[in-house]
């Protein structure tokens, strides 16, 4: 039996998300017992200077056992970042006229210009 044969058998049930240049495969696996289990696969598009591209992938393993947990620690961490950030999505790449907070603004000469007011002296 070939390599491709093997990954065949295994593969019992596979869903796709393609978001931007990411995309997640989540694919039911089986173990050599019989067992199932989950595999979570971000793929990310990169391209380089001459148009030629590659991809970067980053895999989680996740057993049966591990269910629970990992579902309850999903749904916390999703509602809290909702909860707190709303739905809209807040960044550059989403919005055209995103602006990036400037915090602890550097003044030429180094120091901090957070707590400064400009004062137009023509005016005492």
């Amino acid at each position: 039996m070939g390599t491709k044969d093997i990954m065949d058998q295994e593969e019992i049930y596979s869903k796709v998300l393609r978001a931007g240049r990411r995309t997640y495969f989540f694919d039911v696996r089986s173990t050599k017992a019989g067992d199932y289990y989950l595999t979570i696969t971000e793929s990310k598009k990169f391209t380089h200077d001459d148009g030629s591209f590659h991809y970067k992938k980053h895999k989680i393993y996740l057993y049966k056992e591990d269910f629970a947990s990992f579902k309850e620690i999903m749904e916390e961490m999703m509602d809290y970042i909702i909860d707190e950030k709303g739905e809209e999505v807040i960044s550059e790449r989403h919005q055209k006229d995103f602006k990036k907070e400037e915090e602890n603004d550097i003044s030429e000469n180094g120091t901090s210009t957070e707590n400064f007011t400009d004062v137009d002296f023509d005016d005492i």
